[in-house]
């Protein structure tokens, strides 16, 4: 289990700060929507610059027709990122087009498809989709497993099964990880890190309790200890 470290924070210079306070600790670093907007691609080269063995996971959740998305996939092999994310719920086709299009690359970035966000609980998730959770994950997972993606975004809840029903290979990452027992604040479905690796989860994204304590580094250490 490897540890992915959200870069959350208002600003990109308080960004690089916490970089800078972990740069010495093996960790990915998660640049989400508002950073990559806000920051662009000048933020990721600035992460290498620190430290140019950081892995770095590109969270935009790519969801359009297969087309766009198989263009954008093809732009993000040009940003030199490890790992980025599509939507499931864009349909096999789409994910199937993703793949296709990155065949030709020898050096692909892990590609994972966002089952259930784990903001949703139960009753906004069945408005949404009109299934449970765990039943619509499941099929979810099963459709980026059968369209040849590298695993998918779930909470540390549906890892099990996903696992079961795909690939023990087959990826998870889990946001919502609070590993000492943390205020959830938006997220619905957290869990530990014990509870995580008990499931399998390939990557935990942990954010605030990492970039809201005094000492982030010892944070980041005590968490890589439990792993």
């Amino acid at each position: 289990m490897q540890l992915c470290v959200a870069l959350d924070l208002p600003t990109k210079q308080e960004n690089l700060e916490l970089i800078h306070k972990i740069k010495d600790y093996p960790v990915w670093l998660k640049v989400g929507l508002r950073s990559y907007i806000r920051d662009g691609e000048e933020f990721l080269k600035d992460i290498k610059k620190i430290n140019p063995d950081f892995k770095i996971f590109l969270d935009l959740k790519l969801y359009d027709i297969p087309n766009t998305m198989a263009d954008a996939a093809e732009s993000i092999m040009g940003l030199g990122v490890d790992m980025f994310n599509v939507h499931a719920s864009a349909g096999k086709r789409a994910m199937k087009e993703v793949m296709d299009r990155l065949s030709c690359y020898e050096n692909r970035p892990i590609v994972l498809a966002v089952t259930a966000l784990t903001s949703f609980n139960e009753d906004e998730f069945n408005n949404v989709y009109g299934n449970s959770i765990a039943k619509k994950a499941d099929q979810f997972a099963k459709d980026a497993h059968e369209s040849g993606l590298d695993g998918v975004v779930c909470s540390a809840y549906e890892s099990t099964s996903i696992k079961n029903i795909t690939d023990k290979t087959f990826m998870t990452l889990t946001p919502g990880i609070r590993p000492f027992g943390e205020d959830a604040g938006d997220q619905q479905r957290v869990a530990d890190v014990d509870f995580a690796k008990n499931a399998d989860v390939d990557f935990i994204v942990v954010g605030r309790p990492i970039y809201k304590a005094q000492d982030p580094a010892f944070v980041v250490k005590k968490i890589l200890e439990q792993i």
